[in-house]
This record gives structure tokens, C-alpha cells and sequence, in this order.
């Protein structure tokens, strides 16, 4: 239940930033004085409308995202409309292009400000980002070879340990069944001393599944030496290939009251960290923009049946599922974070300087703005307005590629999802 109740909820956070998004370009255009006459969430069919002064408001029945009707956003469009000699002059290609760039950006600048605020409480009051006694712990742990023993562990031979109390497919930890505690230290491993992790991990290496070896550690100041039996586990290679190795079922210990997450920064501190995260979703946003055509093909290898890659782009069903798989474990934080991503991305993603993006219609304000200034520079008339009706076919091919891939991350995300947990 709190699996579907967290899709809805993300689905809900969507469809609310969104309508935001449209809620700014109605604000900045009623506030320039320029014509409103609609400003809906949702499409299809009209659920519930009411009008107040010279714009209807209201909700349509499919919920998948919304509307404003600014009258005039090309001179084509005013010449559809009825309109008085007063109405004229507040139409939107009228205005200066100052105003014009202000309410198409005023979109893009709603994701922005409710992506900084929503982060901006993450960041003050709940903490987000590793915490730096976690990590100072976490590196003394490894100069100290101070381990954490697994209870079970995933093994590819059965025959090299013995399952207990362990799920089908687990065996007891090899530490723990000899008698290894959480935060002992090992310094010897087969009779050679282990003075750090790498010299464990190089130990363990020379190590054979199911062959007994000794391994001494240093329990609360006293000094034992037990035996331990590997156990044959299915290690990935940096190239991607598989091998089995031996492994004793311990990690790097950390003591579990130091919280692995940073605590909240505060409301004046969390300002600059704030500022310092939302750099880096910048960044990374450009960084991602920039590979998605390499991303088709994983995109397709996944609804092939491969395994999905955790790096490919998803849709806002899968983007609603992993919304949902985060309430599902409790992972709140983790949730508004990912919102907070999803708006920046969508507000960079519509910037771009392609029709029918808001970004396409500013860059087509400014190219009209320069050509002009250049015809007045060189004596020559006004070029007058960009032509629309001969943008059409670069429009509705931008379209159709936005919709192809659109349908490709939703196909993707519904037979080979992405998952978190599981």
C-alpha cells in the first residue's frame, strides 16, 4: 500500500510543479498587462471552471500537466483572434521583449525556485550528503582493519559453508560462524600481519573458497586466533566480467551511532550549501542533456530484455515508480530529492532553444530583435516578424522526436523498470 501511495504522491509533486510552471508564465503576463483568457491543469475534457475577470480557470479530466492562454504569442494568432482596438495592444508579441523573455522564462523559473526551496529545507533541516565523522570513522576503520561481520552471505557454492538460519541461496558468514565480532581489529590473516584494508583485501585475494585459514584479530585489547572458512562468492570484474573468489563475510566497521547522513545545516548555513548543490545539479543536468542520444540504445537493449542500466533516463512513470519504492522504505529525504532533480532538469530541458520549448520562442524573440538592429544599421526596412507557418515542419519534427523517446523511456520503465531496493 505505501508503494502505490508513494506513486501518486510523486505523480501528485508532478503534475503540482507543473501547474506551477504555468501558474508562472499567467503571473509575470498578467502583471506586463498582457491578455490571459485561460489557465487550466490537466487536458481533455473540462471537469470544473470558474471565471474571474477576463480568464477561466479550471480543471481538465486528464491530469497530465496544464495550460495558460496568453493571447497573441505570435502575430498569426492575433490575427485569429476578435479583438478590440484596446485589447490590441496587450497582446503578447506586442509587448517589449524584456517582458516577452521574462514570462516564457517564467516557466522554467518556477521549476528552479520550488526545486532551491524544496532543497533548501532538505539541506537546513534534515541533512542530506555523507557526514564527515562518518567518513573520518569510516578511514580510521580501514588503518585499523576494524571489520563488520555479515550474519548470512550470497554464495555461488553452497558447499562452502552451511546455511543455518540463513535465507535459500545464503550461508552463515564465515567470520561470524568462527566467532569474529562486530569492530574486532585483523592483524593477521594465514600468519602474515594485515596493517591496513588494501593488505587485507591483497591477503584475502591469495585466499581459497572452502580451505581453511587462520586469522588472528585484536578483540576489545585481547589478541585470538580462530579459523575461517572462506566461501566461494561471483565478484564482476571492472570489465564486466565474472569470476568467483574467496571472501570472509566482513566490511569496514563504522560505529553505528554515527549517522552516515550529515545532519541539518541550519537556515543561514544551508543557504550556501544549498547554492554549492544546486551547481552541481546544474552541472550534471548539462552533463545528462548532452548524453541522451548515447542513451537510445541501452534504452532499447532494456526493452529487449538486458539488463537495465541505472544510468539510463526514465520517464515520469518511472520516475513515479522509484518515487514510490522510496515511501515504500521509508526514504523521505530521498524522495524530495529526487523531485528536486526531476525540476531542474525539466526547467533546464525547457530552455532549450527549440520550438515548442519555451526556450525556442525566446531565441526567436532575440533572432528578430537582432535582425532588425541589423536592417536599422544598414539603412534597410524592418524585417518585421519571424514567420511561424515556415517553422512548422522543425516544430512538429522536434515533436515527433520528443515523443518517440518519451514512448521509449515509458515502454522501458513499465517492462524493465529501474529499481532502488529490490
Amino acid at each position: 500500500m505505501a508503494y502505490i501511495t508513494g506513486i501518486a504522491l510523486f505523480a501528485l509533486a508532478i503534475l503540482i510543479s507543473v501547474s506551477l510552471h504555468e501558474f508562472g508564465h499567467m503571473l509575470t503576463a498578467k502583471a506586463f498587462g498582457m491578455k490571459v483568457t485561460r489557465y487550466f491543469v490537466g487536458f481533455g475534457p473540462t471537469l470544473w471552471s470558474f471565471r474571474k475577470g477576463e480568464t477561466e480557470y479550471g480543471v481538465k479530466g486528464v491530469p497530465l500537466g496544464g495550460f495558460v492562454k496568453i493571447v497573441g504569442m505570435t502575430p498569426l494568432e492575433e490575427e485569429e483572434e476578435e479583438l478590440d482596438e484596446k485589447d490590441r495592444k496587450r497582446v503578447f508579441w506586442r509587448k517589449p521583449l524584456w517582458q516577452r523573455t521574462v514570462v516564457l522564462a517564467a516557466g522554467s523559473a518556477t521549476h528552479f525556485v520550488l526545486g532551491f526551496v524544496v532543497l533548501w529545507i532538505l539541506v537546513a533541516f534534515v541533512g542530506i550528503g555523507q557526514n564527515p565523522a562518518w567518513a573520518e570513522a569510516a578511514t580510521q576503520a580501514q588503518e585499523d582493519v576494524a571489520v563488520e561481520v555479515a550474519p548470512c552471505v550470497e554464495t555461488s557454492d553452497p558447499a562452502t559453508g552451511t546455511a543455518g538460519s540463513c535465507p535459500e541461496g545464503q550461508i552463515a558468514g564465515p567470520a561470524a560462524s568462527a566467532g569474529i565480532e562486530n569492530g574486532d581489529e585483523i592483524t593477521a590473516i594465514g600468519g602474515t600481519p594485515v596493517e591496513d584494508w588494501d593488505a587485507l583485501l591483497a591477503a584475502v585475494s591469495d585466499l581459497t573458497p572452502g580451505q581453511p585459514v587462520a586469522v588472528t584479530v585484536d578483540h576489545a585489547g585481547t589478541e585470538k586466533t580462530v579459523e575461517v572458512v572462506p566461501y566461494a562468492a561471483e565478484v564482476e570484474n571492472a570489465d564486466g566480467s565474472v569470476e568467483t573468489a574467496a571472501r570472509l563475510g566482513v566490511y569496514v566497521y563504522v560505529d553505528p551511532s554515527i549517522p552516515y547522513t550529515a545532519a541539518g545545516a541550519g537556515p543561514i548555513d544551508g543557504i550556501g550549501e544549498t547554492v554549492t548543490y544546486t551547481g552541481d545539479m546544474f552541472r550534471e543536468t548539462f552533463i545528462a542533456l548532452g548524453q541522451l542520444p548515447s542513451k537510445i540504445p541501452p534504452l532499447w537493449d532494456a526493452i529487449m530484455g538486458e539488463e537495465r542500466a541505472d544510468d539510463t533516463p526514465v520517464s515520469v512513470v518511472g520516475a513515479s515508480r522509484l518515487g514510490g519504492e522510496m515511501v515504500q522504505y521509508d526514504q523521505w529525504a530521498m524522495f524530495f530529492m529526487l523531485l528536486v532533480v526531476l525540476n531542474y532538469f525539466i526547467g533546464v530541458f525547457n530552455l532549450l532553444p527549440l520550438l515548442p520549448m519555451d526556450g525556442g520562442h525566446i531565441a526567436i524573440a532575440w533572432y528578430e530583435r537582432f535582425r532588425s538592429w541589423v536592417a536599422a544599421k544598414r539603412g534597410r526596412p524592418d524585417p518585421g516578424r519571424v514567420d511561424y507557418l515556415k517553422l512548422m515542419p522543425l516544430t512538429y519534427a522536434v515533436i515527433v522526436v520528443l515523443g518517440g523517446f518519451m514512448l521509449l523511456t515509458i515502454t522501458a520503465d513499465i517492462v524493465n523498470p529501474i529499481t532502488i531496493f529490490n
